[in-house]
This record gives structure tokens, sequence and C-alpha cells, in this order.
């Protein structure tokens, strides 16, 4: 049997450690190539194909979401599974407008990593109940007046998502390879977009719409 191969994208030593165990044991998936960060991600993809690509979409350097808007520019039919420590309300369907093609989140059930993988290897979607719903929800919104987190690019979502864990703007900066100008000047969008005064009012609202852990 011909096996998958796996490009495993995340900058958690243990992780990566972890999934090539995990895929070791099967006769029909291998990790190919790791990636710790955006940058390696786009050189493996330029040099060479593979069946599916397993991402972490907060690595350094590099917005999640722009990053796999880029790789599918670059490699349209490359199929991209989500694999992360935000809750699905936090990114799922960000992520799948983004182009990808499953999420799942490292906190959930790790009984469906596998068969997530060989769906969207095989050109299928993952898309858990929870997930399903947050989709429609996110159709019903475009129909309503939209959550004003949903209002945000994905560049200032992921700027607010920091935020709201506690991250200061100089981490924030750091993280995503920004200067601290830039980052503040996100904030000022933000919380002009979402009408809100100040940062405690973002921990609020994140709070009650569950948007952070």
């Amino acid at each position: 049997m011909n096996k998958s191969d796996v490009l495993i994208a995340d900058d958690h030593a243990i992780i990566r450690d972890g999934l090539r165990k995990i895929l070791a044991d099967t006769d029909d998936l291998v990790v190919a190539a790791e990636a710790a960060n955006g940058l390696a991600v786009m050189e493996q993809i330029r040099i060479r194909e593979f069946s599916l690509l397993v991402l972490d979409i907060s690595m350094p350097g590099r917005n999640g979401l722009e990053l796999i808007k880029q790789i599918k520019s670059e490699r349209p039919k490359l199929p991209i599974l989500v694999f992360s420590m935000h809750p699905e309300e936090q990114y799922a369907v960000r992520a799948l407008r983004a182009g990808a093609s499953g999420y799942l989140s490292k906190e959930g059930d790790t009984d469906l990593l596998l068969p997530a993988m060989r769906r969207v290897a095989e050109g299928g979607l993952f898309i858990s109940h929870n997930v399903a719903e947050l989709l429609a929800g996110d159709a019903s919104h475009k129909d309503t007046q939209a959550l004003p987190h949903t209002q945000l690019s994905d560049r200032e979502f992921d700027v607010f998502s920091r935020i709201v864990r506690g991250m200061g703007l100089t981490a924030i900066a750091t993280e995503l390879s920004l200067s601290v100008k830039t980052v503040s000047t996100h904030k000022t969008h933000i919380l002009s977009k979402m009408n809100l005064a100040t940062q405690v009012d973002l921990v609020r609202y994140a709070i009650e719409h569950q948007l952070v852990d």
C-alpha cells in the first residue's frame, strides 16, 4: 500500500514527535517532512508535493489564517487539516473560510485525529458537529446583525485573540513579527470596530462569547 505523505507543521517539537509516533503505527500515513514555522512550511511545499498538511494555526512569525490563504494560492490542491490548541469557537470558521478542509482542537477527542487526517487527505472535509453548528450560525449572521468580532479582519482577530489571552503588545509584536506600533494600531481598530472602549471590555466580550480558553 502506498502511504500518503504528510507534512506536520507545529512549533512544538513534542507535538511533532507525538504525531510522528502515531503515524508510524499506520499503514497509510507517514510523516514525510516537518516544519516549525510558516516560512519552513512554504519552503517545504515549494520543493515537493504532499498528500496532507497538518497545520498548527498559531506558529511564530505568521498569522495562521494568512498562511492558509498563501498555501492555497500556491498549492490549491493541498488538503489542510488545522490541528490547533484553540477551541473550535475561536478559529474553525475562519480557518475553513481561508481554505482549510478540516479543523480539530488539540483539546478535543484524540480518537478523531486519524479519521480526520484520512478524510482530509482523501479530499474530503472534516467538520465536527460543533463546527457544523458554528458554520450554520455564521451563515445566519450574514442575514442578520453580525456579531462584532466577525467584522474583524483575520489579522485583527489574531491580535484580538492574543490580547484577550493576556499577552502584552510587545509580546504580540514579537510573536507575529510586527512592530509594536502596528499592533497598537490594530488594537485601536479592533476597539473601534467592536464599539468597545478598553482592553477589559475586550476580555469581557471574549468570555461572554466563549472566544477565550
